[in-house]
């Protein structure tokens, strides 16, 4: 395992809440592949980056900020390959007209990453939320977006075997 890896990595993973931060959605050329599959959880599914760029400009645009924190970077490396799971917690701010002008929650990101002649990339995200608070309203910023979250347990997800990092630590 190289340390420059590791670094790399979760550089990487924290450049990400850098770039939705800022709505600097080009930065996403340097975290995801081309065709990365990724599941925010609640039928929020991309299939490639140019539509999640896409979509998340539209989507965030209504914030007046956000802010998202990494941590607990837990990763696997394999070659040319990688695991990573983290921890996130994201903040979401918007003025409506009743309940409050914050919504927040709490959960993990579950990133399988590989090594590009570009340097890593994560190609699968799954974000799962565990704690949610605040003003849903808040995250209502398109027609169809529901502000309502659905909480997953990270112990429960590990049990169904849908913690993919959890098989890079197996080795499998």
């Amino acid at each position: 395992m190289r340390s420059e890896d590791l670094g790399e990595i979760v550089n990487l993973i924290n450049l990400y809440p850098v770039a939705v931060d800022t709505r600097h959605w080009e930065l996403f050329d340097r975290i995801f592949t081309s065709d990365a599959q990724t599941d925010f959880g609640g039928g929020a599914k991309w299939d490639n980056l140019a539509a999640l760029k896409r979509d998340f400009e539209i989507v965030h645009a209504p914030f007046d900020a956000t802010l998202h924190i990494t941590t607990n970077h837990q990763i696997v490396l394999d070659a040319d390959r990688a695991s990573c799971l983290s921890y996130v917690h994201g903040r979401f701010i918007r003025q409506v007209p009743q309940g409050g002008n914050m919504f927040e929650s709490c959960g993990w990101y579950d990133d399988g990453l590989i090594r590009t002649a570009e340097g890593w990339r994560i190609r699968t995200r799954s974000c799962r939320s565990v704690w949610a608070g605040g003003n849903p309203v808040v995250l209502q910023t398109m027609p169809g977006v529901s502000g309502e979250q659905k909480l997953d347990s990270l112990s429960r997800e590990a049990g169904s075997g849908a913690v993919a990092h959890l098989r890079a630590l197996a080795g499998h």
